[in-house]
């Protein structure tokens, strides 16, 4: 079942593309890793998928839905029933504490789930700081909350944007390990943009993005 299906994807800001032509498909139970040099748009086709930015061109499907004819409201119920986002920017809560960050997908589907909260913790390890808030955290631990939440959910599609940036390799070895546990045994799709070696030689397909296209890597 193709989750994800892009046919001549094309995206620019004002008169200035980004990218164009872009075809994909993304199978659930598939790990595709998207690479290319910086400033090429990993992070601008991660936010095209997920509805955050808006197409130019092409046709784009994510879990049945054609993105370009939902409205605001639309894409964000979509992200909040079927997508796991992992940003770069981490997008923690700052006034809420790392166990109700990780627990806030749950909540808004109103299905809350202390157990699954905890274990997701523990799998990336920051069940002993649960009580805390974002700002006595460092970096690596944000990063590793925002992955948490994007998992807790079981979402159908996972699109993690260099989630192993702020990481020291062993890690990081541990999270790309848990997106693909995600794969293997819930079923999901992920599409990981990076520029890590080690993540990309994880994944079933690795793909480099170009201004023109997107082809194996």
């Amino acid at each position: 079942m193709a989750l994800l299906e892009a046919r001549g994807l094309a995206k620019r800001y004002g008169e200035t593309p980004v990218f164009a032509g872009i075809d994909l498909d993304v199978e659930a139970g598939e790990f595709v890793a998207i690479v290319g040099e910086s400033g090429v748009g990993k992070s601008t086709l991660l936010n095209c998928i997920a509805g955050l930015d808006r197409i130019d061109g092409g046709t784009l499907r994510v879990c049945g839905e054609t993105i370009a004819t939902l409205d605001e409201a639309g894409a964000a119920r979509l992200r909040r029933r079927a997508m796991g986002f992992v940003f770069q920017a981490f997008h923690v809560l700052p006034y809420l504490t790392v166990f109700h960050n990780v627990a806030l997908p749950l909540l808004l589907q109103a299905r809350p789930d202390a157990g699954r909260v905890n274990a997701m913790l523990d799998a990336v390890g920051l069940r002993d700081l649960a009580a805390r808030l974002p700002q006595q955290l460092s970096g690596g631990q944000m990063q590793r909350v925002a992955i948490a939440r994007a998992l807790v959910h079981r979402p159908a599609l996972i699109l993690a944007d260099e989630p192993t940036g702020n990481l020291d390799p062993t890690t990081a070895e541990r999270i790309i390990e848990l997106l693909a546990a995600q794969v293997r045994h819930e079923g999901a799709a992920c599409v990981l943009a990076t520029h890590s070696r080690m993540a990309a030689a994880r994944a079933d397909r690795v793909l480099t993005l170009t201004a023109i296209g997107i082809v194996p890597a």
